[in-house]
């Protein structure tokens, strides 16, 4: 049995418009705007002595700059390659989606400090003020969730995005509690407890974004994509015998790479046609858009039996 080296083929395909394209605006909107809360939300919360505001400010800085690192990520992976970029800057949307989740982290672990020096050492609140800011943060996050509610299947950057804005939002809701019930009860320790809970919350809700943007940058099988279906779809192919050498690896947070090799009976004059189908129906049933894949030929060897049986594994 011989495999000889019969086919061989790339195709690159582009799905949907580039997160940059459709978002630029969205990112410009959502970075000023949480600029300004910041600064209303960090100065409110120094003036109602507020951990919970400056919690809540902290986490919303770090949103500012996880939009500025995937805004500027998805305009940099659209330059065009190079000789010693051949796949251009795709790459960088893993990178920068992974320096956010870590960045993220750091400032919760940095505000978790502030908080329990806030709970051994309680100070007076400011109610009224606490809810007045913790409402207008309500009405930006959740506007710029919405900004970017459309991408966020599609992107992990663009759902990082819209994942810390509705975070912010419905932790914004918790803090307008939180500030009626000190306003009512005149318990001090309630705005460190609450600030807690809000630590909690950003942590747990991020942990999926974390080890998303890990597995990425690692080349693992991107989630959506079960490498066993893949598989099982390039067996089912017309002539397809064997299946061997497949890997499947993110080209940046929007675009996935594939490469196999396939064993097809000797003689088989359909290679192009082959080949062309098969590009097309890997991005449309798997959205793997770079596919290239090695045609090998199960031709029999003559002998006593007259051939042999493929032994490749699957």
């Amino acid at each position: 049995m011989s495999h000889d080296h019969h086919g061989h083929a790339h195709a690159g395909h582009h799905h949907g418009p580039p997160a940059d394209g459709s978002f630029g605006r969205a990112f410009g909107w959502g970075i000023v705007l949480n600029l300004l809360f910041v600064a209303a939300e960090a100065t409110g919360g120094l003036w109602a002595h507020s951990s919970a505001l400056l919690s809540d400010a902290g986490h919303n800085l770090s949103d500012v700059l996880s939009l500025a690192l995937a805004w500027g990520a998805t305009r940099l992976a659209r330059r065009r390659s190079s000789a010693r970029y051949t796949y251009g800057y795709k790459g960088i949307t893993i990178q920068a989606a992974l320096l956010n989740a870590a960045l993220l982290y750091a400032a919760l672990g940095g505000i978790l400090w502030e908080t329990i020096d806030h709970l051994r050492h309680p100070a007076p609140v400011n109610g009224q003020l606490v809810m007045l800011l913790a409402g207008l943060g309500i009405a930006v996050n959740g506007f710029t969730a919405w900004l970017f509610r459309r991408g966020q299947q599609a992107d992990v950057n663009v759902r990082g995005a819209y994942l810390h804005m509705l975070t912010d939002a419905l932790v914004s809701v918790g803090v307008v509690v939180g500030g009626g019930l000190v306003v009512w009860t005149g318990w001090l320790w309630l705005d460190p407890v609450i600030s807690l809970g809000i630590l909690a919350l950003v942590a747990y809700g991020s942990w999926g974004l974390l080890r998303e943007t890990v597995q990425l940058s690692l080349q693992a099988v991107p989630a959506g994509i079960d490498l066993e279906k893949v598989r099982e779809f390039l067996l089912a192919r017309p002539g397809v015998l064997q299946v061997h050498d497949l890997h499947v690896w993110p080209l940046s947070t929007q675009e996935t790479a594939l490469t196999v090799h396939l064993v097809r009976p000797g003689g088989s004059g359909d290679a192009n046609a082959f080949l062309q189908t098969l590009q097309h129906d890997l991005a449309h049933e798997f959205n793997i858009g770079h596919s290239t894949v090695q045609i090998e030929q199960d031709t029999p060897v003559p002998g006593p039996h007259g051939g042999c049986a493929a032994t490749d594994g699957a």
